[in-house]
């Protein structure tokens, strides 16, 4: 096992030189910034949250609307006291105390008692147990949310406003679908969307209603018939990038058929990763990997905590890192905190060891112990050593690892008392990491579904992890792990309700469908805390949150309109009509926003990179083949200036073809298209 040769005892207070945070036992208040002469308002920073608006100002009404912008420091229900990025206590002689002269005071939260379905009704609840006055009358579960999660009002806004987009799209399109006509096998009649709020109650085969103590689990691979949640992945779907190259035209553009299973066949052939063999740890650094992770990782995941992690440090210390999962827990930390600081992979040079390699070494040797054990913690580890491997663009070797956490995470929310409540919020966000990194698996690999999926209805967001009592690492960073869960719910029902197998829908009954997906698509924007609303201008963000939310955005935003870009493919006359020639102009701008700058991917390269790549491939064939038909390429930039992009993104996946085979064949795939458009081009007299 690995040996320490230079032990760090750390202390919890130098194990993050970033500001840190403390809780009060008083009030919360927030500082208010004087208002101007002129009547305008001064800047004012976001407390806690290092993001930047994009215009680095803040005003009075921001955050979702017109309520007062918060950080997001999680709460429980004594601690509260939040000011200009520190947090005192008025009871001891804490240095940092600031006076709140300025402030205004908010009384103390009121303890909540409406059940889960009143809340997202916003509808008195009379707080009856087990049920309130209006589940019974709807015959609904009552659902109370576990008092050992408390949430400030800042939370409350930004988890209202993701389940208020959740439930408006999954109303709007039930009601809208109701009366079109689709193909026999279409999305709402193979996937049941048209549903009843009883519908959605879980019921035994004699038709009673199951407990949610007692939810089946469906297996290794097993796919429900009745499924009937449509935010999920859905079985077969034509969301993979190479499913292009079987469109008219595009296909055309390379010399032999290619799917998606040339890409899953490359990475099953694929050689064993290789890990060091160093058997000593450098500990000299860990002050700043931890640091960074908590700046630069947990950001993207939220499933370490920072009030707790100086324990799990000096209990990896008192054990060597050789045993436990709190050892592996910090060397994948130490090993996710070296990646951010190095950059994108890709530019790492080919004969020199991935950074934090060592550390991930390190905990691989602990993952055989833990992975018979089913406990949060065991599934923990299992989701921070995935993120390390998609780093190193390994997808098959973290679904391996993905798998066995979903089937760990079944057996504990198939019974709630199985997970202690002081456990609760970290297996919450442990789920939605593993149904986040399965769901972007099974969008380009036809992989066997875990059957995680079935409790995605009742499983809770994530609301803020409990402070304890030694000084936290970081700040526990929730909105864009939020805000990742909705895009990601919203993307699964593009392709359950356009990419389904057999969804053959006529322009006629897309458009209904489009116009919603594009409206929640819109108010997910909104609904953004304003430190992650990205302009919708053209200028690179030196924000790497909003940077990948905005790619994240115009990629959602293509899938939502391409099925008209293949409607004209198949027939150049469709474009006659005003809409659909509307439609088109979205998805190619959309696809030209997300290549224009094409090195801004690598801000999200850590968490990203395959997902990333072959979405680029994706849009770049798009691209190709709209340049072939006159008519979608009146919508796209100047001939020069798409030449221009293209040979750009060429470059780019170039440099990522020996991160893994399938990015290799992406490259090659799309060299060849290129290729053969400019030959395709200049033989019809479209370029001279």
């Amino acid at each position: 096992m690995a040996a320490v040769t230079s032990p760090n005892n750390v202390e919890a207070k130098d194990l993050d030189s970033a500001p840190k945070s403390a809780a009060s036992r008083k009030k919360f208040s927030i500082a208010i910034p004087p208002r101007l002469s002129n009547g305008t308002v001064a800047p004012m920073k976001t407390p806690t949250l290092p993001l930047k608006s994009p215009d680095d100002t803040y005003s009075n009404d921001g955050i979702l609307g017109k309520t007062r912008r918060r950080g997001m420091s999680n709460s429980s229900a004594d601690q509260d006291n939040l000011m200009d990025g520190t947090i005192d206590h008025e009871q001891d002689g804490n240095p940092r105390k600031r006076s709140n002269a300025d402030t205004i005071d908010y009384p103390r939260r009121r303890a909540t008692i409406a059940c889960e379905i009143c809340r997202g009704r916003k509808s008195r609840c009379d707080g009856a147990k087990p049920r309130c006055r209006l589940c019974t009358e709807l015959n609904a579960e009552c659902v109370y949310r576990e008092p050992g999660i408390k949430l400030d009002a800042g939370d409350k806004l930004i988890l209202e406003r993701l389940n208020r987009i959740e439930g408006l799209l999954q109303s709007s399109l039930v009601s809208q679908t109701k009366g079109i006509h689709l193909a026999s096998q279409s999305p709402t009649a193979s996937t049941g969307t048209t549903l009843s709020r009883e519908d959605m109650i879980p019921r035994n085969s004699d038709g009673l209603e199951r407990s949610i103590n007692s939810i089946p689990i469906a297996g290794l691979g097993t796919w429900m018939a009745s499924q009937t949640n449509i935010s999920t992945m859905p079985k077969i779907h034509t969301t993979p990038a190479l499913h292009l190259l079987q469109w008219p035209i595009i296909r055309d553009l390379v010399s032999r058929p290619y799917d998606p299973q040339h890409l899953l066949q490359l990475e099953l052939s694929r050689e064993p990763l290789q890990l060091g063999t160093s058997l000593s740890l450098d500990l000299s650094n860990t002050a700043a990997y931890v640091q960074a992770f908590f700046e630069r990782v947990n950001v993207w995941y939220a499933c370490v905590n920072p009030y707790n992690w100086a324990s799990y440090y000096r209990m990896a210390l008192s054990h060597g890192f050789r045993e436990g999962p709190e050892s592996c827990i910090t060397l994948l930390v130490l090993a996710l905190g070296s990646a951010s600081l190095a950059g994108s992979i890709s530019s790492v040079p080919r004969d020199k060891e991935p950074p934090g390699m060592s550390y991930f070494s390190a905990a691989w040797g602990l993952i055989p112990g833990l992975m018979t054990r089913n406990t949060t913690l065991s599934s923990q580890c299992l989701i921070l050593a995935s993120a390390y491997l998609f780093y190193l663009v390994r997808p098959l070797e973290a679904w391996s690892l993905l798998s066995s956490t979903s089937m760990k995470l079944q057996l504990l929310l198939s019974d709630r008392g199985r997970i202690p409540n002081h456990s609760k919020e970290l297996s919450e966000r442990v789920y939605w990491n593993a149904l986040l990194f399965e769901s972007d698996l099974l969008a380009e690999l036809d992989l066997p579904h875990s059957g995680i999926v079935q409790f995605e209805e009742t499983v809770g967001l994530p609301g803020g992890f409990e402070e304890e009592d030694d000084e936290p690492a970081g700040r526990d960073e929730l909105w864009y792990f939020l805000a990742e869960i909705a895009l990601r719910r919203l993307l699964n029902r593009v392709s359950h309700m356009i990419y389904s197998k057999g969804a053959m829908t006529t322009i006629a009954s897309l458009e209904p469908l489009v116009a919603e997906l594009d409206f929640q698509l819109t108010q997910w924007y909104e609904g953004l805390p304003i430190a992650l609303q990205f302009p919708h201008s053209r200028v690179p963000l030196s924000n790497p949150v909003q940077t990948v939310l905005r790619l994240r955005y115009f990629a959602c935003r293509t899938i939502i309109f391409r099925p008209y870009i293949l409607a004209v493919l198949e027939n150049e006359h469709a474009i006659m009509d005003a809409a659909v020639r509307e439609n088109c102009r979205k998805a190619l701008e959309a696809c030209v926003r997300q290549l224009e700058h094409i090195t801004a991917h690598h801000a999200g390269h850590l968490p990203y990179l395959w997902q990333g790549a072959l979405s680029i491939v994706s849009q770049t064939l798009l691209i190709m083949g709209a340049t072939m038909v006159p008519s979608l390429a009146a919508l796209l930039p100047p001939a020069q200036q798409m030449d221009a992009i293209i040979n750009e993104v060429l470059l780019e996946i170039e440099r990522y073809a020996h991160l893994a085979p399938s990015l290799r064949l992406s490259s090659e795939i799309v060299r060849e298209a290129e290729d053969r458009r400019q030959l395709m081009l200049r033989s019809t007299g479209m370029r001279v």
